[in-house]
């Protein structure tokens, strides 16, 4: 099975992107799933279905064409399926605060629980072969990260923390319902976080194989939608996983020759120069600007021709290799570069701002730093092979 991971900055039409993703691999014979992982969700409006995708409490699969399938999480439903007794027992919290029945019930939804749901979905179907690729159409950024980041935590916590809490919790439990101004969680409150996290448990590996699992960045020609993009590069390679495929979207067409454009036309070919010399050897698709809002079926079969000509497999793994990586050895910080056929002696190094430059001849590579790394310096290089290891110091 494929998994697809659309992601980008908010507006960039990255729903449609991931929607045309999906139509073209249904056409192709692949049993396909285009999942909304976007609270937010505009899968069913990109369809141009009517009164939206879903009606009622039911969030299921629902079937668009021959192999396609689309969903959208719904979190109502989620919570009596999943979180009954988390988000029970943190309503009776609030309740005693004195929210309202109905205040105390929208309070106990917090930031994760869609995420996590729609997580579970994945390694539900990843389990049951039920589908060839899934596409995860995600939030913007900052919202994407914490998703792929959440089976990480979890696991972190039931492994060093939910054991020792529910032990002590079942000691002091008589204690606290008896002198406590609320009463402590009953353990099945504890069995509903075990259980959530059995649902999940391997998706992390499943996330960070890039034979399974690939990133797509889709941005725009612009450079604070280009600031964004790098920023979402450096942070799903430090979460393990690899971005096989930036996508520019919305390039003003060739045939367009008004000289109101000109300028933004230069603009967009100057960002394009940047995002295809930044993200190398990443490939760099482009999608035109279409003279009408994309919706419906067929305004999405339409972009999947643009974007995949006759021929291309969206399925298809693009990179297996993390272009570079980061790491944390004996007191510094490390920057490894895949670096084939290249000598020492040919690398130049600098840093600028926020990001490490690598010279190699005329051609430059450039790696935005994480924020922990920014204010560092490279201070040594050696070559490992075929991999560029640069060792990161404090400035000061």
């Amino acid at each position: 099975m494929r998994i697809l991971l659309f992601s980008g900055k908010g507006g960039v039409g990255k729903t449609s992107i991931a929607a045309a993703t999906g139509v073209r691999l249904a056409q192709m014979g692949y049993r396909t799933l285009t999942m909304s992982v976007d609270p937010a969700h505009s899968l069913g409006d990109s369809f141009d279905l009517e009164g939206g995708l879903f009606h009622g409490d039911t969030s299921d699969p629902k079937p668009i064409a021959d192999l396609l399938w689309i969903q959208e999480v719904n979190i109502q439903r989620e919570i009596k399926r999943h979180w009954n007794e988390i988000a029970g027992y943190i309503t009776s919290v609030l309740r005693t605060t004195g929210l309202g029945d109905v205040e105390a019930e929208e309070m106990a939804i917090f930031p994760g629980m869609e995420e996590l749901s729609a997580m579970m979905y994945v390694n539900q179907y990843r389990r049951e072969k039920r589908f060839d690729v899934i596409i995860l159409d995600c939030a913007p950024t900052a919202e994407s990260l914490r998703f792929v980041s959440l089976p990480t935590t979890l696991d972190w916590y039931v492994k060093h923390v939910f054991n020792l809490q529910r032990k002590v919790m079942k000691a002091v439990r008589p204690l606290v319902n008896r002198l406590g101004p609320v009463e402590a969680p009953p353990d099945s409150y504890f069995g509903n976080i075990q259980d959530l996290f059995l649902k999940i448990q391997g998706i992390d590996k499943v996330l960070e194989d890039p034979s399974i699992t690939s990133v797509r960045l889709v941005t725009n020609a612009e450079k604070m939608v280009l600031r964004e993009t790098q920023r979402a590069f450096v942070y799903f390679s430090l979460h393990g996983l690899t971005v096989d495929e930036v996508i520019v979207n919305r390039l003003l067409p060739g045939e367009i020759a008004d000289s109101f454009f000109v300028e933004w036309r230069e603009s967009q070919t100057r960002i394009l120069r940047e995002i295809e010399a930044y993200f190398a050897p990443v490939p760099v698709s482009k999608v035109p600007l279409f003279n009408r809002e994309v919706l419906g079926y067929e305004g999405l079969r339409t972009v999947a021709e643009g974007l995949y000509p006759a021929g291309t497999d969206p399925a298809a793994v693009r990179q297996l290799e993390k272009p570079y990586s980061f790491a944390r050895k004996d007191g510094h910080y490390e920057v490894r570069l895949h670096m084939p056929f290249v000598e020492k002696g040919e690398i130049g190094l600098f840093k600028k701002r926020d990001e490490l430059i690598v010279e190699v001849g005329t051609l430059r590579r450039h790696v935005g730093l994480p924020t922990t790394m920014a204010e560092m310096v490279p201070v040594k290089a050696r070559m490992e092979e075929d991999v560029l290891v640069v060792e990161m110091r404090s400035a000061i």
